[in-house]
């Protein structure tokens, strides 16, 4: 879980945080699930996806796929709203990292350049060593409500 909510006045200021890619996949796949829950965060602008030029490919080439079924209209905007309404990551930093999945370096990197979590349903994929912290979605919705309620009631 994120380390504290970040300060606010009356309402708690946006999240940053990586999206990996079965997050989305999943917001796509299971309506009213945690991960659909955090992609509708996007345009109310309570969760800014922070991504990088690799992660984005990814997400293209995921959603792409046949098997999924994904309405590609639908897949594009959601690709438009991350570049529009995200934050790039810069100053990535080329690290060896020993990983299960290596394919998941790129939200490593992202995550460590913004100072923010990873939100994955793999946790297993991102050990200690990564130096990331990362949370599954229900958590970090969790933590969400926490950050966003108004202050003092």
């Amino acid at each position: 879980m994120p380390k504290s909510p970040p300060p606010a006045g009356p309402r708690a200021a946006s999240v940053r945080a990586v999206l990996d890619t079965n997050v989305v996949v999943s917001g796509f796949l299971k309506a009213g699930g945690s991960p659909a829950r955090i992609l509708a965060l996007i345009p109310a602008g309570i969760v800014i996806p922070v991504y990088s030029d690799a992660i984005v490919a990814e997400y293209e080439e995921v959603l792409a796929r046949p098997k999924l079924a994904i309405d590609p209209e639908l897949a594009e905007a959601f690709l438009a709203s991350i570049q529009d309404e995200g934050a790039r990551a810069t100053q990535l930093r080329e690290e060896v990292v020993r990983l299960p999945d290596p394919d998941d370096y790129p939200f490593i990197a992202a995550a460590r350049a913004a100072g923010c979590p990873i939100i994955t349903g793999n946790l297993r994929h991102f050990p200690s060593n990564a130096r990331v912290e990362a949370i599954s979605p229900a958590r970090f919705l969790a933590w969400i409500e926490l950050a966003v309620a108004p202050r003092g009631e």
